[in-house]
């Protein structure tokens, strides 16, 4: 029978004690029979496909996103297991749940994954999704006059490793032909971001939706135009799952339903714009109508690259960046951080739904 729990963390001392807590388990899982932790393994055979009852994920969910797709598609009602939903801010908090094993999937950008490789944990990319380049803009604080790469030289901007925006402001820096040494690189937490630039105590955060719109609402504040941005961001999401979980037959069977479900959760949105803006930027985010109309605008129209080795090639050029600019402590391959048999259920779901592969660029 379905049945669905939210957990809504709330941030501040809670989250410091949550975070804390997950941290300790994670230590004390260190040396056990830890599948997450371990050599890393090439999968064996095709993936399952029959969920037996009594399966259970729990899914790692950021802004309650996740949770939103699958329930207003109507996509969530129909997955054959149970599903927890576990809310977080950023990927790092993310792995340090599926360190402590209290998370089993969980929706990414694209370096979260990164981080999880270069601290030898093993949480392998199962799907992939592509939304607008430009949808990550470099917000600029009140009264900074900064409207260009080059004027980032000697500016305070905002900085969380294991984020997207992570990879985001280090491909800016080198865009702008500087160095990290040339910039102050502050290091917050993803949640700060927002009111660490339109307070000032940052000159420049990147931000997404629907923290751009939020940004814009503050008298002063800016962002760098478009042409300066391309090629900073590749707009890939993913969802990525602990290997324990892909190596058990019924959560790996639960974990192939959810990559469907989550690509036609996705494919409906991108065919009900106004009922997903409703639902989940109005109700959920509680921006205002306009506001929604233009995040969606932003974001573009979904599409599910193909696990294979176009996307793995994408991924390693992130992982260059990050080490090009001494942000991991190894270098670390890309290719060990996929299980390419879920490109079969992808492919499926897909071309079943009419949806689109994309073109794979940057």
């Amino acid at each position: 029978m379905f049945r669905l729990r939210t957990a809504r963390v709330r941030f501040g001392r809670t989250t410091a004690l949550l975070l804390a807590a997950t941290v300790v388990a994670g230590a004390a899982l260190t040396g056990c029979a830890n599948n997450d932790t371990a050599v890393r393994r090439a999968p064996d055979g095709p993936l399952p496909t029959e969920v037996p009852p009594g399966t259970k994920l729990v899914v790692a969910d950021q802004q309650q996103r996740v949770q939103t797709w699958l329930r207003a598609s109507g996509e969530l009602e129909k997955l054959p297991f149970t599903v927890e939903f576990a809310n977080f801010v950023g990927g790092p908090a993310v792995l340090e749940a599926f360190r402590a094993g209290a998370a089993d999937v969980a929706q990414v950008g694209d370096v979260p994954p990164i981080h999880a490789l270069a601290a030898g944990q093993d949480v392998p990319i199962v799907a992939a999704y592509q939304s607008n380049p430009l949808a990550m803009k470099l917000a600029v604080a009140p009264g900074r006059s900064i409207t260009r790469l080059a004027d980032l030289k000697g500016r305070k901007i905002a900085y969380a490793e294991g984020t997207a925006q992570q990879a985001g402001v280090l491909r800016a820096v080198a865009k702008a032909g500087l160095k990290t040494s040339d910039v102050h690189l502050v290091r917050l937490q993803l949640s700060d971001f927002l009111d660490a630039v339109r307070t000032g105590q940052v000159d420049v955060a990147p931000l997404i939706e629907p923290n751009v719109t939020r940004l814009l609402r503050t008298p002063g504040a800016s962002v760098l135009p478009d042409a300066e941005l391309t090629g900073i961001y590749g707009g890939l999401g993913y969802l990525y799952a602990r290997r324990a979980v892909v190596q058990d037959p019924a959560r790996a069977a639960a974990t192939r339903a959810l990559v469907a479900a989550f690509i036609r959760a996705q494919q409906w949105s991108n065919l009900h714009q106004d009922e997903w803006a409703r639902e989940y930027y109005i109700d959920s985010q509680k921006v205002s109508a306009d506001d929604a109309k233009r995040i969606i605008d932003s974001l573009g129209v979904y599409t599910f690259p193909h696990l294979d080795q176009q996307l793995v090639d994408r991924q390693q050029a992130t992982i260059d960046a990050i080490d090009a600019a001494g942000e991991l402590p190894e270098k670390i391959s890309a290719a060990d951080g996929f299980d390419l048999r879920f490109d079969e259920v992808v492919t499926q779901t897909v071309t079943e739904i009419g949806a689109s592969f994309g073109t794979g660029a940057n």
